[in-house]
């Protein structure tokens, strides 16, 4: 199934989800463990009926969930297609569901506390190291790309973050190379970012805003802020 453009993920009029990374995300708020039980239960069976079923996480007092298409179709401007990780059709069907069954059972989204963590490394070489950090973060040394013509590590059983390569010149000393990326609603950005600074970091690169914001500590090191532009 193809998958979906930002433009199409905002037109689907998700409230109770947002677009983090490469899938949706939702919490709904339980009145303890049970509570979040009885709803999974309910979720499993409606993605039963679906043949789709989330990533979901259950804690005492809210449940995560995550829907996400791990056969997504990405075509590139060669028009070649890569089996990639990405929001489809049967993840906004699903997201939809979900919704419903969480109304039935009076629980509440919470939108605003979703985020997800992934890491990022600089590197000239990210063909030759990739696999061995592939082996060490998984396991698996061939665990990337996901059918992508990236080189990114992907755990298939969400065990650790995603590490995206970025590029790094090797002629000029790098100060750091490896970063986080956190990904949050839109709507808690601005907010997110003015706690860092309150904190005492700074902002380095807005650049890149809304979408990528860099922000430092006192001792220099970056991470980068990032909101999804169909948000």
């Amino acid at each position: 199934m193809d998958m979906m453009t930002g433009a199409q993920i905002a037109d689907a009029g998700l409230i109770d989800w947002r677009k983090l990374a490469q899938g949706l995300h939702a919490r709904y708020l339980t009145g303890g463990f049970s509570d979040g039980a009885r709803f999974v239960t309910a979720v499993g069976e409606a993605g039963d009926a679906l043949g789709h079923h989330p990533g979901v996480s259950v804690r005492d007092g809210y449940v995560d969930l995550k829907a996400v298409s791990s056969d997504a179709v990405y075509r590139d401007d060669n028009g070649a297609e890569h089996v990639v990780e990405w929001v489809t059709q049967k993840d906004v069907d699903l997201a939809r569901r979900i919704t419903a069954i969480a109304a039935e059972h009076g629980l509440q989204a919470d939108p605003a506390s979703v985020s997800v963590l992934e890491l990022g490394l600089d590197t000239a070489r990210s063909a030759t190291i990739a696999p061995v950090w592939a082996a060490l973060l998984t396991g698996n040394p061939e665990a990337q790309g996901n059918g992508s013509p990236s080189d990114e590590i992907r755990d298939a059983l969400g065990r650790v973050p995603n590490l995206w390569f970025g590029h790094a010149d090797q002629r000029r000393p790098a100060s750091q190379r490896f970063h986080v990326e956190v990904y949050v609603p839109r709507q808690v950005a601005g907010q997110r970012i003015a706690a860092a600074v309150a904190a005492g970091g700074s902002v380095v690169d807005d650049s890149g805003a809304p979408a990528l914001t860099v922000i430092a500590d006192q001792d220099g090191n970056t991470g980068v802020l990032c909101v999804a532009e169909t948000q």
